[in-house]
Parts: structure tokens; C-alpha cells; sequence
């Protein structure tokens, strides 16, 4: 089964919802400046699986039956600020490619790519203050704030290699998390804007898929395979990932000493990365990471259990699994 077989029939139960969004989202996009409307074009067009949307429709349904105005609206502000955040990543990691299309940078320069992420997130602001959703958009700001932070030490932590598990999960609950958490949590506040229990649980929901999602991310580096990036290219970017973070933790000094080089050092050394790749595996790195991963993914899935049996918790539930398991 396909990854893209697996995100169709995940949206199944909320076909029509994702066409109506994708008008509206459209629809908010455009502008009286021919410049931002290129822009914007281009942005809305290189979309990926749309997750995010996906998770706010299909929580709402699933805790409400219906979604409403408030879960297009909300779906929208969240697809506007991830996309500003995007533009503005294009800036910072000066990747002329970002996934196989040409970044904005690339086409047009850093200064436009500021003002544009700007701009997507004033427009995201508004959609919310001009239709009063004051509670989304609370939900949607502590996210940016997170995000920012989480980037803010990772690049403050990234440089010593001496860091732990703690700071570790801290880092990607802010960096990785946050935004699925807000998805999540958006998807029930726009339906059960007072019911603060499920919409904390939710967010919790949210939380636990994203700490997932990120420890599959760090486990791509160590599998070979088919997987858009090369083997070890985050151990070429010296970000720590929890298989390394593991060993650094467990071995020996001498061992540890070997290691924090390589990575410093050595990144660009083919045989060393594969070295340090094999030490990993066989320190248990790779399993230690699994086990954390399914940990969460437990987790999310008891939450979902809570709720009554519908295709909508059915489709959640598979994406929860699809996570875990998807192979890019």
C-alpha cells in the first residue's frame, strides 16, 4: 500500500470538507498585489499531503459529528502560519530546494521571503480577529511562540553534543509537536469551544503524534533505503537525534570522545558517518528510539479509544499508525 493510498484513505470521511477548504483557503489567499498573488499561487500549489488540515477536520468530526465555519476558518489560519513558517525556513536554511520544489529564495530574494512569511502571518491573524475567533487564535499563537523557541535552542543546544534525552524531547515537543498539537486542539475548540477538558485532550492527542513523528524522522538517518534523504545527513548537519543522543549517553568515554569528533569532524567523511551509523545500531541506539517512538504512539491511540467507534476515529487511528510506519 502506497504512502499516497494510505493519505487518500485517510481523507475519505472528510472528502468534501478538504475540496470546500482548499476553495476557501484559496479564496483567502488572494490579493491586490500581482507580486504576492504569483507568490501565493506558487505556495498554494506545491501543497504536500495536507496533514494539518486533515487533522482538524477529522477531529472535529469525530468529538462533534459536523464540522462548522469556525473548522474551516481554523484550518485555514493554521495552513497560513505554517506556511509563513516555511517561507521563512527558506530564508534561514538557504535550501535552494525544499523537497523537490525551488524554494522561494531561490526564485525571488530573502527580503520578499521575509515580508511574504509576514504577510501570511497578518492575514492568519486577521481571518481570526475579523470573525472574532479570539479562542483559535490563542491556540494558533502559543504554537508560533513554541515553534520559535523550540528552534531557538535547538540552534542554542545544537553546538554541544552533550545534550539530554530531557532537553532532547523538549526541543522536539516545541519544534515538531506544538503545530500538530495546535491542529488537533483547533479541531475541537472550533466545535466545543467550552469544553476545555477534550480540547486539552486533544491537544495532548496532537502532542504525542508529533513527538512520534519526529523520533521516525531520526530513525530515517540510520536506515537505508529509499527515503528522499541520504543515510546520515543529520549527523552531516550535527543535529542530535535520540539514537545518538542514546549512545553518547551509554558508552564508554573513549567510545564517546570517538563519537562527538566524528560527528564534529569528520561529517563529511563518508566511512566515518557509516562508522558512526554502525556504533549506533549496535550500541542499541536504534532500538531505544523505537521503543520511545511506540511509546507515544501508545499513547495517542488510548486517547482515542476514549471515543465512541466512527469512521472518523477509524481514519485518526490510521493516521496515527501511518506515522510510525510510513516509509519517507
Amino acid at each position: 500500500m502506497g504512502a499516497m493510498n494510505i493519505v487518500q484513505q485517510i481523507k475519505q470521511p472528510i472528502q468534501n470538507e478538504m475540496e470546500l477548504f482548499e476553495k476557501k483557503f484559496r479564496n483567502s489567499m488572494t490579493t491586490k498585489v500581482a507580486l504576492l498573488n504569483r507568490i501565493t499561487y506558487y505556495i498554494v500549489n506545491r501543497k504536500g499531503k495536507q496533514m494539518r488540515p486533515m487533522f482538524v477536520f477529522l477531529v472535529a468530526k469525530m468529538v462533534a459529528g459536523e464540522v462548522n465555519e469556525r473548522t474551516y476558518r481554523g484550518a485555514s489560519v493554521i495552513e497560513l502560519i505554517h506556511t509563513a513558517t516555511l517561507v521563512h525556513d527558506d530564508v534561514v536554511d538557504d535550501s535552494n530546494k525544499r523537497r523537490g520544489f525551488f524554494s522561494l529564495n531561490a526564485l525571488w530574494k530573502n527580503k520578499i521571503a521575509v515580508l511574504v512569511g509576514d504577510y501570511l502571518l497578518a492575514k492568519g491573524l486577521l481571518l481570526s480577529i475579523d470573525n472574532g475567533d479570539f479562542d483559535l487564535l490563542r491556540i494558533i499563537s502559543v504554537a508560533v511562540r513554541e515553534m520559535s523557541e523550540g528552534e531557538l535552542l535547538q540552534i542554542e543546544k545544537a553546538r554541544r553534543l552533550d545534550i539530554t534525552e530531557e532537553v532532547y524531547y523538549e526541543i522536539i515537543r516545541q519544534k515538531t509537536a506544538t503545530l500538530i498539537a495546535a491542529c488537533c486542539s483547533l479541531g475541537a475548540a472550533a466545535v466545543d469551544p467550552d469544553n476545555a477538558e477534550l480540547i486539552e485532550k486533544m491537544r495532548k492527542f496532537g502532542e504525542l503524534i508529533g513527538m512520534a513523528f519526529q523520533i521516525k524522522d531520526d530513525l530515517f538517518d540510520y536506515t537505508d533505503g529509499p527515503i528522499g534523504k541520504p543515510t546520515g545527513i543529520d549527523i552531516k548537519e550535527q543535529k542530535m537525534t535520540l539514537p545518538l543522543i542514546y549512545t553518547l549517553n551509554t558508552c564508554e568515554p573513549k567510545e564517546k570522545k570517538w563519537l562527538i569528533n566524528s560527528v564534529k569532524n569528520h561529517n563529511e567523511d563518508k566511512r566515518r558517518v557509516k562508522e558512526v551509523i554502525a556504533f549506533v545500531k549496535q550500541k542499541g541506539g536504534l532500538e531505544y528510539a523505537t521503543t520511545k517512538m511506540v511509546e507515544y504512539q501508545q499513547e495517542a491511540l488510548n486517547i482515542l479509544q476514549e471515543f465512541p467507534e466512527s469512521t472518523y476515529r477509524e481514519a485518526l487511528f490510521t493516521m496515527v499508525n501511518y506515522v510510525i510506519e510510513r516509509k519517507k
